[in-house]
């Protein structure tokens, strides 16, 4: 059997020579920037699988989140420890929505594609999200992304990959029943 080449990218990623040079990575990933712009994909495989392409209109951010709950305030006035409601509080949305909602926000002229899961340590996940500038020539011209151009704010109205997965959106065989 012949192997294209996201084949032999997947196979890659999964090599345990790929995941020490990844931990390595990590490394100089922690003390960057939250939200960091990068010329190119860390997984390239994915990046295309979900719209990337190299060519103007398109960036790429790599961005970190913190994983597990939020840190709630300490309500005033006397309470139990156990009342206080500082645990167990899980946000509605998985990581990969609010890490994609972050970077809108960082970026308001830019419209969110969608995102990909990078890494993850013991603290922190990291995401790489693609962004596409509605209004660049490039991106008007070409027919299979000019339709973001008639979305705004797509991302938090739940309509990439990771924001259906949030609203309990699926498809396939037996999702009849996960409802």
């Amino acid at each position: 059997m012949r192997m294209g080449l996201t084949k032999y990218l997947k196979k890659l990623y999964r090599s345990k020579e790929y995941k020490q040079e990844l931990k390595k990575k990590l490394i100089l990933w922690r003390k960057e920037n939250v939200i960091t712009k990068i010329k190119r994909p860390t997984r390239l495989d994915r990046a295309h699988a979900l719209g990337w392409k190299a060519k103007q209109g398109f960036i790429l951010v790599r961005t970190k989140i913190g994983k597990g709950t939020s840190k709630r305030e300490t309500p005033s006035g006397g309470r139990k420890p156990l009342r206080a409601g500082k645990t167990k509080h899980t946000p509605k949305m998985n990581l990969q929505h609010i890490a994609e909602m972050r970077v809108a926000r960082k970026f308001p002229n830019l419209e969110v594609l969608n995102s990909y899961y990078v890494a993850e340590d013991g603290k922190h996940k990291w995401y790489e999200v693609i962004l596409v500038d509605p209004n660049h020539p490039a991106i008007k011209k070409d027919k299979t992304i000019n339709w973001i151009k008639n979305q705004t704010r797509r991302v938090f109205r739940g309509l990439t990959s990771a924001g259906k997965r949030s609203r309990g959106l699926g498809r396939g065989m037996g999702f009849e029943h996960k409802k």
